[in-house]
Order: C-alpha cells, then structure tokens, then sequence
C-alpha cells in the first residue's frame, strides 16, 4: 500500500517555471491592454454630471422664463433652485447670468485638478450655444477634437 502512494506522489508534479512565467506574461499583457481604457473614466463621469447640470439648469431656465413672460433678468441660481430642487446640490460650481432676453450658465465639474467647465448660453437671437474648456487637452468628456464643443 504505501509503495502505490510512493509511485502516485512521483508522478504528480507541480507546474514548472517557465509555465508560471508563461502565465505571468499573459496577466500582464491583459493588464497593459485593459488599464488605459479605465484612466479617465472618474473625469469622465464628473463631466458628464456637468453637462446633465446645465441642461438641467438651462430648462429650469426656460420654465422661469415662462412664468415671467418671456424675461430673463428675474431668473437667478435661486429662482432655478426652486423650480428644479436637483440644482441644490450645484451650489459652488453652477453660475447663472441673465439679462432681458438672454442667458449663460456655466458648471465647474468636480475633478481633483484641471477642472473642466461647461458653458450653456442663449442669445438674443434665439440660438443656443455649448462650449467646454479645460485645463489639459483630451481628458474627460471635453474633447479638443470637438473644438471646445459638446
């Protein structure tokens, strides 16, 4: 009996170096493959949470506007607070400036560093307008391939 237990724990043999370093190798291929695409996506969501601000902050912009027919002057960050009470959390980085018959809202994303900003304006002409500038070219969701637009 043991001679058969003998025999078995010779031919059972363990993985040899060159497999594990064939493995380790691979893992690290994967790894230069995957972890570039992941960079940027915490820049990327507080942007996107920037452009969804300002649109917010811009149909709020449109509601007031309608209840004071047609005005822009008396809509202020605190007029659209109380129409749209999700601007409340906006409070630092959401800037409003009204006149009779247009509007500029910026937002500041929340980024660590080089926080990029978002401007949504609407002239007297009716057009609107959607810039973005950041402080480093091509991270999160301002482009310099858009031309500074989104």
């Amino acid at each position: 009996m043991f001679a058969y237990f003998r025999v078995r724990a010779r031919e059972e043999r363990g993985f040899t170096l060159i497999e594990l370093l064939v493995v380790c190798l691979i893992i690290g291929i994967l790894a230069a493959i995957a972890i570039p695409s992941f960079l940027h996506q915490k820049s990327k969501a507080n942007d996107a949470e920037a452009k969804s601000t300002s649109v917010a902050a811009a149909t709020a912009m449109e509601a007031c506007v309608t209840e004071n027919s047609g005005d822009y002057t008396p809509c202020s960050k605190t007029a659209l607070e109380a129409i749209d009470p999700t601007l409340n959390g906006a409070d630092a980085r959401l800037a409003v400036t009204s006149s009779s018959d247009n509007y500029e809202i910026v937002v500041t994303a929340n980024r660590d560093s080089n926080a990029a900003t978002f401007t949504l304006s609407r002239s007297s002409d009716g057009s609107t307008s959607r810039t973005c500038d950041t402080g480093t070219a091509d991270q999160g969701g301002c482009s310099a391939q858009s031309g500074g637009t989104w």
